[in-house]
């Protein structure tokens, strides 16, 4: 009879470690926040239909294939920086609550947003260019997640004012005052930068702008006494 062949060895696969993992996890994590970040600076220059992936993988220095494995295509980045963008710049708008005091929670408010302002101005400028060309891609998100986070602290600012703590004003001007007039320094810088020659990278003009904001809204938003009313 043949001689039958030693059975050839099982190769055993390899469990990664939880620390191979960890790492694996957390340069995914940092390549695509490379990719965001070179895609938020070509999008908020060129819009989406002037940049390309050749453009964004340049920049965030990979390859178009390697681009490709964490976005499918240039619609999904998009949509990825704007998710990301809106993020940021509403975060500031969740803390508001009930308990706070209203006149410091808005003078606060005014503080981050030109702080965002000041240190992501692509981010403002891709917002406003989608925005300015009907929501396109973001409209969705603007009717949902943003409606209803707006809609809860719509609610925040009418406790304020049947507490007596905010003079009466419709919630919803309040906040596309706040946001127009902050998000103007980034998306206007430089008409800012003609006409007032400074921009809020001077820290001497982002006080002032701040400064000049909070007056602005806070002594309007403070609470009057009735006209009559005897003083307490």
């Amino acid at each position: 009879m043949p001689e039958t062949p030693p059975a050839k060895p099982v190769k055993k696969t390899r469990t990664p470690s939880a620390a191979s993992l960890r790492r694996r996890a957390k340069l995914t994590e940092t390549k695509r926040a490379q990719i965001l970040e070179a895609a938020l600076a070509m999008f908020s220059r060129y819009g989406l239909h002037g940049t390309s992936l050749d453009q964004v993988a340049s920049r965030a220095d990979v390859s178009k294939t390697n681009l490709l494995y964490y976005f499918s295509s240039k619609e999904e980045l998009y949509l990825g920086v704007l998710r990301q963008l809106l993020d940021v710049w509403l975060l500031p708008l969740k803390g508001f609550s009930e308990e706070q005091d209203p006149v410091q929670a808005i003078g606060d408010y005014l503080r981050v947003k030109l702080e965002l302002s000041r240190d992501h101005p692509d981010e403002s400028r891709l917002f406003c260019m989608e925005v300015m060309q009907g929501a396109p891609v973001l409209l969705t998100e603007l009717q949902q997640p943003l409606h209803d986070l707006v809609e809860t602290k719509v609610a925040v600012i009418n406790a304020w004012i049947a507490a007596g703590k905010l003079a009466p004003i419709e919630p919803h001007h309040l906040i596309f005052s706040l946001w127009a007039t902050t998000q103007h320094y980034a998306d206007f810088r430089v008409q800012v930068e003609a006409v007032a020659g400074r921009t809020l990278e001077d820290p001497a003009f982002f006080s002032e702008t701040l400064e000049n904001l909070q007056r602005l809204f806070l002594d309007g938003l403070r609470p009057r006494a009735e006209p009559g009313a005897s003083p307490s």
